[in-house]
């Protein structure tokens, strides 16, 4: 499903309500006149831009990500009780930079929004209100001190004069605007911060979002509630009640959905949230395409039943998509074999519930995350378009328009624990809830080239189960955001029982991550590994080597496939 930037996002209610603007500006879809208060952020292309969205979420604001060059129109379509200018990669003073639209300062300032910029946001401040930004003579990256001044009504609240941030600019604010002040500085002499309180514009070089500026979040903090007065209005509560009336009365009262559950959080928590909006009008199947983990289909089957109470139906398509994927090795080819296959599944079932409930299905329910919609949607300046599609297992393969499907997103403004914490209000259980991401095309891009070579899916499937449950008996789960095998298309020499064996290699991946869009991967200690090991050789015929993937994303992916 392409998402564009001329896509306006949903907007929940809240209860905290915020006063109409004066220009009757439109409102957030769904939200009123009198809706939530709602932080607008302007992306110019920063690595750190979701963050600040997350930061202003965290402190119980609602928060959505704009590209920076939105219209004015899309702007105040929002209706935004503050605007923040994030980073990016340009300099503000060179031919072609974005900026914002040429009447903003002076809708914000005729509406009393304030504005806060931060590094190539401040510089843009800088620069459209008759300032001047130039190249830095010594460029600033990295954490480092800056020192502010403490009668400002920026760092009035603090008692400490310095503090640790983190900097990651080229450029720097020489000349500022007239009525601006500057209220922080770096050792190296740099304008870190700037106000004019008139005018409620603020601006910091540095970037308060990142967990390595000390007390960054206590200054978004500060700004939010105590210089723009904004209300904390956004909870997971508040999101359950508004989309839950969202559903129904998108739904109406007689027609049916239909929801594709994959065994995955998003899915199973947009599947439960959409079944107490419309009950037994929701229609799930559970596909198992011969892709899935060990006992994979009895455990999440079982979970369906006992703890979320959904109407599941089970379709094994196992000897079907896996005679189609016998001899397959290219990963492209692969995932599209998948995704032609399940079209056919899709549409199978699709009318085998028309023809028990005698009404044929309209909706989709999907588990689309907001880090889809924002990947989606690259900033100006990126030098791509602004219309990708999200990756096939949020799209469902990229379903035909012939399926006649309206798409049902409950999810669509929500971050991964976000989603989490949702699940958790309704009831899903803590151990699923807390399960690691499964990629949509399943074990095919665990298996390096042919899935059904040489046993491949029975191996994997039973190193997989060791790792992971080693992994649990060591209480690293929670600590891991995503733990799986790989099957690797070599064999090596080994020595087992005294004998020369030729076997197979495994891989071992381990990542840590908040949205799965950058990891490090996880240290174990060289004992757990060493056991690990062990166990698999021991255990899994056909394996005498086990290799550990030490690679971070980016350079690498997540997954090998």
């Amino acid at each position: 499903v392409p998402l564009s930037h001329t896509t306006p996002p949903l907007v929940p209610m809240a209860p905290a309500a915020k006063k109409a603007k004066t220009d009757g500006a439109a409102a957030p879809p769904g939200g009123g006149a009198t809706g939530p208060d709602t932080v607008v952020v302007l992306d110019y292309g920063s690595q750190y831009t979701q963050l600040i969205t997350r930061r202003v979420r965290e402190l119980g604001v609602y928060s959505v990500l704009l590209p920076g060059d939105a219209s004015m129109e899309r702007i105040t379509g929002l209706n935004p009780s503050v605007v923040i200018l994030s980073g990016g990669p340009n300099s503000v003073h060179l031919a072609g930079a974005p900026t914002v639209p040429p009447t903003f300062f002076t809708y914000c300032e005729a509406n009393k929004i304030p504005v806060l910029g931060i590094c190539y946001g401040m510089q843009l401040i800088v620069q459209m209100l008759g300032g001047e930004v130039k190249p830095a003579d010594v460029a600033e990256y990295g954490r480092m001190p800056v020192h502010t001044e403490n009668d400002s009504t920026l760092y009035g609240q603090e008692m400490d004069k310095s503090q640790q941030v983190w900097m990651s600019h080229g450029d720097e604010a020489v000349k500022l605007p007239d009525g601006f002040r500057c209220v922080g500085k770096s050792d190296a002499g740099a304008v870190v911060a700037i106000e004019d309180p008139a005018r409620n514009i603020y601006g910091l070089q540095y970037h308060p979002e990142v967990t390595h500026s000390e007390r960054g979040k206590d200054t978004l903090r500060h700004f939010l509630f105590n210089i723009a007065g904004v209300g904390a209005g956004w909870s997971m509560q508040n999101v359950l009640e508004e989309q839950i009336a969202i559903v129904k009365e998108k739904v109406g009262p007689t027609a049916h959905v239909i929801c594709a559950l994959s065994g995955g959080v998003d899915s199973a928590v947009a599947a439960t949230l959409v079944h107490k909006a419309i009950g037994d009008r929701l229609h799930c199947c559970f596909v198992d395409n011969g892709l899935l983990r060990h006992k994979e289909q009895e455990r999440v089957m079982k979970m369906f039943k006992d703890h979320l109470h959904l109407p599941v139906t089970c379709i094994d398509d196992s000897v079907r998509l896996l005679g189609k994927l016998a001899g397959v090795t290219d990963p492209e080819k692969k995932r599209k074999c998948i995704g032609a296959q399940f079209i056919e599944v899709f549409k199978e079932y699709k009318a085998e519930v028309e023809a028990k409930t005698g009404v044929r299905p309209t909706f989709l329910v999907q588990g689309t995350l907001y880090p889809d919609v924002i990947e989606s949607c690259p900033p100006p300046g990126s030098d791509q378009k602004h219309s990708h599609t999200i990756k096939s297992h949020h799209n469902v393969g990229g379903l035909p328009k012939e399926l006649g499907f309206e798409l049902i997103e409950p999810l669509r403004m929500l971050f991964k624990d976000e989603v989490r914490k949702l699940g958790l209000l309704m009831d899903v259980p803590p151990a699923f809830i807390q399960r690691h991401p499964f990629p949509g095309p399943g074990l095919a891009v665990r298996i390096l080239g042919d899935v059904c070579a040489e046993g491949a899916l029975e191996t994997i499937r039973a190193v997989d189960e060791i790792y992971i449950n080693c992994i649990k008996e060591a209480g690293l789960y929670d600590q891991i955001w995503q733990a799986f095998a790989v099957f690797l298309p070599i064999k090596s020499v080994g020595v087992q029982g005294d004998q020369r064996t030729h076997s197979h290699v495994v891989g071992l991946r381990a990542i840590t991550s908040q949205d799965g869009m950058t990891a490090d991967w996880f240290q174990f200690e060289p004992k757990f590994l060493q056991d690990v090991s062990a166990k698999i050789c021991n255990e899994v015929k056909n394996v005498n080597r086990v290799v550990y993937d030490i690679t971070s994303k980016p350079p690498s992916t997540v997954e090998w496939e």
